[in-house]
């Protein structure tokens, strides 16, 4: 049974046994008579854990490791918004506009280049994924947010383009099955199905690296960290294990393709029971929902204190909708059990009879 149902939108849950592992080796790591904590990022112990972590990550992709690197970075997915255009953008790139995180990525590579908009759903409110323009093109890259924490919306699948494709996978990543060998360069904050808050993850073909003639400082340089196998600034240790742990317990529940049947499953059972219900509305269009992100509200203010006071009663937290749009906003990252799914549909039901 869980103790607290968490459906935040980031930090998000982890597995019971990942937390487990965690503060064990947090005592002692494996027996050495050290701490996880104290141990060295050029240890050979470290080296074996970033070894594995950056191989699993790109294994659970199913990406060429002749192709593919995986680093795990400091700044999160914010950091990365800079960091992919002072990499790729020499003249012009192509961006697509669906809510706050790709504004914030759009202002960041306006810093760098010409930013031409390839689509955008702001007409709607972002409740929609934008129809695309996307001519052949002599773009640096394309960059997309494949999913959208606070409006709920998600791509159904990979733009086709000719040019290199960028996609900020923080919310999704290792969700669901997805053509990521069309994508060039993935990036994510860890903390929604990687690990804990304070790390990205980079998976880049090296291929498209190093072509914008810019001097790039060394610790916003992709190459200079491919170079140093990630070990260009001290890593973070903690973090990069926690994300093993995570990684290996998703490979043992049979990888992207079982997990997301689960999320499937979780998602169905929530959108089903708010479209039952006359005083709820969600807020994406039906053709682009997240199955990462159900974001709702109740047409009337007053049913609000209500809901709390039921979820409350049933250790069901951090519903909150983001500060931008209001309302609620149940997220159902990897490790959340479908039983949490459940208590919540029985405090929507509870709440029907109040109302």
């Amino acid at each position: 049974m869980c103790d607290m149902h968490n459906f935040s939108a980031g930090p998000c849950v982890l597995p019971r046994e990942v937390y487990q592992q965690a503060a064990q080796a947090v005592l002692d790591y494996q027996g050495s008579g050290l701490s996880i904590l104290e141990i060295s990022h050029r240890s050979d112990d470290f080296l074996s854990i970033l070894a594995e972590a950056r191989s699993l990550a790109l294994d659970l992709l199913h990406l060429d490791k002749s192709k593919y690197k995986t680093l795990f970075m400091q700044g999160s997915a914010s950091l990365e918004f800079l960091r992919v255009p002072y990499n790729l953008l020499k003249t012009e790139a192509g961006y697509i506009d669906t809510g706050v995180w790709s504004s914030k990525a759009i202002a960041q590579a306006e810093l760098f280049g010409k930013v031409r908009l390839m689509g955008s759903s702001k007409i709607t409110q972002y409740r929609t994924i934008p129809e695309l323009v996307l001519e052949n093109s002599s773009l640096d890259y394309l960059h997309f947010t494949s999913n959208n924490t606070i409006y709920g919306t998600q791509f159904n699948e990979v733009p086709k383009v000719n040019v290199p494709l960028v996609c900020d996978m923080s919310s999704d990543i290792y969700s669901r099955t997805f053509d990521y060998s069309k994508i060039d360069l993935i990036y994510a904050g860890v903390q929604k199905n990687i690990g804990p808050a304070g790390l990205s993850m980079v998976l880049v073909n090296e291929s498209i690296l190093g072509k914008t003639n810019r001097v790039i400082p060394n610790i916003l340089d992709y190459n200079e960290h491919l170079k140093t196998d990630n070990l260009y600034h001290t890593a973070n240790v903690f973090g990069v294990y926690s994300c093993l742990l995570n990684l290996r317990w998703l490979q043992n529940q049979g990888g992207v393709e079982a997990i997301e049947k689960r999320n499937e499953s979780k998602a169905k059972l929530l959108y089903e029971t708010l479209d039952t219900l006359d005083f709820v509305e969600t807020y994406s269009d039906m053709n682009c929902r997240s199955n990462m992100n159900v974001v709702f509200h109740f047409n009337n203010k007053s049913i609000d204190a209500m809901f709390d006071d039921l979820c409350k009663e049933a250790s069901v937290v951090n519903l909150k909708g983001h500060r931008t749009l209001g309302g609620y906003r149940a997220s159902l990252y990897n490790a959340l059990d479908i039983e949490s799914v459940h208590v919540l549909i029985e405090v929507l039901n509870q709440l029907e009879k109040q109302v």
